[in-house]
């Protein structure tokens, strides 16, 4: 591995100082990403109580995307040790410049068949499982040596033609099917409702989601469901990670992803 702190003091002439307005923005970023991590906290903590649900039952998914690497290694001082990524090579890239934290790193976007290998081989979560092909090569590509690989079903619960997510008529077949397979371990179901401000139809969605895993009578613990937005409906109807973004990093800016 390159000694960079060598390869600087060769090279002093290279060696730039950060200007003083970098440095203060840095820092106001990183006091930032901690205060809204404290906020979210507070938020899960008061809709469990709410619920009468334990809060440590609770999991924050830290939702990354086009957000840069230090952005998380900021999260990871503040607390954060579960990070949820939507595209592959970003991902990739990020774990590569994040290897030095204890991370668990999760997969929450839509999966190409072309790309199961490397999701199979540097995740430890699945949560956009959504059709029996996919969770073959899944399980067909999990390195040997690694734990089997957690994975959710992704239901379409609103119906969306845009949405992911297999059909709640399909789930039953589909799941008992994953249950099958060896280097896969079902945990249970993930959905992106269609977005609303309307609390009721928040919860039903989330609801629907909660029955559906209930009626596969499988011994699952697991209901991703809740984002930024939403996310006091998600824990109230039984949600045990919310998958937040914007309330933790900012706005995302699709240009760099």
């Amino acid at each position: 591995m390159r000694d960079h702190h060598a390869a600087a003091l060769a090279r002093p002439s290279e060696t730039t100082v950060k200007p003083a307005e970098t440095l203060r923005r840095q820092a106001q970023v990183m006091s930032t990403i901690a205060e809204n991590i404290a906020k979210v906290g507070v938020r899960i903590r008061e809709a469990a109580q709410a619920s009468q649900r334990d809060f440590a039952a609770i999991g924050l998914l830290a939702v990354s995307k086009t957000k840069p690497a230090e952005a998380i290694r900021e999260a990871f001082a503040a607390g954060v040790r579960d990070v949820g990524e939507n595209y592959l090579q970003e991902a990739l890239d990020k774990q590569q410049e994040l290897a030095d934290l204890a991370l668990t790193w999760h997969f929450i976007g839509p999966i190409q068949s072309n790309k199961t290998r490397p999701i199979a081989e540097h995740f430890a979560w699945v949560h956009s499982v959504d059709r029996l092909k996919i969770a073959e090569r899944l399980s067909d590509q999990r390195p040997p040596e690694l734990p089997p690989l957690n994975i959710c079903l992704q239901v379409n619960v609103s119906g969306e033609d845009s949405k992911s997510g297999c059909h709640p008529d399909e789930l039953a077949a589909l799941a008992q099917a994953v249950t099958q397979l060896p280097n896969l371990r079902l945990r249970g179901l993930m959905t992106i409702p269609e977005p609303t401000d309307d609390v009721s139809a928040q919860c039903a969605a989330f609801a629907r989601l909660r029955a559906l895993r209930d009626a596969l009578d499988l011994d699952l613990d697991t209901l991703s469901m809740g984002m930024s937005h939403d996310l006091e409906a998600a824990i109230a109807e039984g949600a045990t990670w919310v998958r937040i973004g914007t309330a933790l990093f900012g706005a995302r800016d699709y240009r760099t992803s």
